[in-house]
């Protein structure tokens, strides 16, 4: 097929069917793909509800999506890991290979990332994407489509766990039930963390995360101030301190608790976006107890191989997660449906197995 049929977004919630063009393989490294599934991602309906995320902001119509799953289609002359019909997760992000961050292996800090559906980059909701072939990781026989998408939240789970060094007998508390603290929750025990406390305000969330296996038990913090949340997540514990905690929320009071209630020596990482700047920074507890705080961001060199190796094995589940789908016809429909927060995870399928009338 020689269109593009893309979803586009003009402006605050105006979605758009256009034919793009087809995207051409301009460099011998580079492979093409057509997309089979792709999730919606909290920052796709920033840029869907707000016009930005975080410090980006639109300035242009953008394709939407970063969260894909897709087959070869073309490869370049210089392609020698990938070949027509593979099946692949796709990483989105392709920083610059002459940054320092790259060179010094730190590729996702690179200021000169090129990350789809982030300006002014158009993302992977269409028929064709291309990427490098090292940013493409094969999906075994036994992994779908659909799980396919869900690496790239799971990839960021990865490489949180990793930041926070988690590993056999932690004690790990995860802030947030929305997809990504599900899915930190979930690799945490995978990595060997012999007791995960999921927080958060909405109760089906958190059940639902002790049923599927994310975590071993949870608190709900709705209307809580620190004082309160930290006091009865330290019962939690059975009179023992999380050793990590991990933030995937990026809500004042959930990082000022779960800083308070950390043990000393413990392991603490950012993950959530939230303010620019926080009050109340606990800052003292910190440095007399060494408490060990880092920032994580997207993911890194490996992460993407092992978050396909995770499902694979059966490791993580990653099913439990899509609640709703949606066809590629439908995309302005899904995006909108998102608001209502009845979903967990949303999958548009398509379009590359659609006849496209674009």
């Amino acid at each position: 097929m020689q269109n593009n049929p893309s979803v586009v977004l003009r402006g605050t919630k105006d979605i758009v069917f256009e034919n793009r063009p087809v995207p051409h393989l301009k460099d011998p490294h580079y492979v093409k793909i057509a997309i089979k599934e792709t999730g919606i991602c909290g920052s796709d309906f920033a840029y869907y509800a707000t016009g930005a995320c975080g410090s980006f902001k639109m300035e242009k119509p953008m394709v939407l999506g970063h969260e894909s799953s897709g087959v070869i289609t073309e490869v370049g002359s210089a392609v020698k890991t990938l070949k027509v019909g593979d099946r692949v997760a796709c990483e989105p992000g392709v920083p610059s290979r002459y940054s320092y961050e790259y060179k010094s292996g730190h590729y996702n800090l690179c200021p000169y990332m090129a990350f789809a559906a982030t300006p002014p980059y158009d993302g992977t909701l269409c028929r064709y994407y291309v990427l490098p072939e090292d940013f493409c990781v094969k999906l075994p026989d036994t992994v779908s489509f659909e799980e396919g998408a869900l690496v790239e939240p799971l990839s960021v789970a990865v490489h949180a766990n990793r930041r926070a060094e988690v590993h056999c007998g932690d004690r790990l508390l995860v802030m947030g039930a929305g997809p990504v603290g599900l899915f930190i929750a979930g690799v945490g025990r995978a990595f060997g963390a012999m007791k995960v406390i999921i927080v958060d305000r909405v109760q089906p969330r958190l059940e639902f995360a002790v049923k599927n296996g994310f975590a071993t038990d949870y608190y709900n913090s709705d209307n809580k101030s620190t004082e309160d949340l930290a006091k009865y997540i330290n019962q939690k514990w059975d009179g023992e301190s999380p050793t990590v905690a991990i933030d995937a929320t990026g809500a004042p009071v959930c990082i000022r608790t779960a800083l308070q209630v950390i043990c000393k020596g413990g392991r603490y990482v950012q993950v959530g976006n939230g303010k620019t700047t926080l009050d109340k920074f606990p800052i003292a507890r910190i440095s007399e107890n060494e408490i060990n705080v880092r920032g994580s961001f997207r993911y890194g060199v490996n992460d993407y191989e092992t978050a396909v190796g995770l499902i694979a094995t059966k490791k993580i589940n990653v099913k439990p997660l899509i609640t709703h789908r949606f066809s590629f016809e439908h995309a302005a429909e899904a995006y909108e449906f998102f608001t209502q927060h009845k979903a967990i995870k949303i999958i548009i399928s398509g379009p590359s197995s659609l006849k496209s009338k674009l």
